[in-house]
């Protein structure tokens, strides 16, 4: 990714992003195979995946994962919003429970501090 297109992601985003997690999983929702991941960038509203797989806008996804410093485990359903080929994808949460965005939000603060 060019340094253009990250300063223009990293400023539109809403949120700030905390960049570790732990057991992430990700599959196409009603599909078997998970998808090959490496550890993404999240925020409440969601998350940037780092895979090879180009999935399409508008993809449904189901991800589990657990949060590093808490091992609170989250479970949400997430839309694709854009992909860059080779590269990762941009996902919105779009079912994740209240609670789970709390203990993300928490999750964030809590590394936010810590630098």
């Amino acid at each position: 990714m060019s340094a253009t297109t990250e300063k223009t992601y990293s400023t539109t985003r809403r949120d700030l992003r905390y960049p570790q997690l732990c057991e992430l999983s990700m599959n196409y929702e009603g599909a078997t195979e998970d998808i090959a991941v490496r550890p993404p960038d999240l925020s409440p509203h969601g998350m940037f995946v780092n895979t090879d797989k180009n999935l399409p806008n508008g993809a449904v996804l189901k991800l589990t994962f657990r949060l590093a410093n808490t091992g609170v485990s989250i479970q949400a359903r997430a839309e694709v919003r854009y992909c860059l080929k080779g590269v990762g994808v941009g996902v919105e949460f779009v079912d994740i429970s209240p609670e789970s965005v709390r203990a993300i939000e928490q999750e964030i603060r809590t590394q936010s501090a810590k630098k």
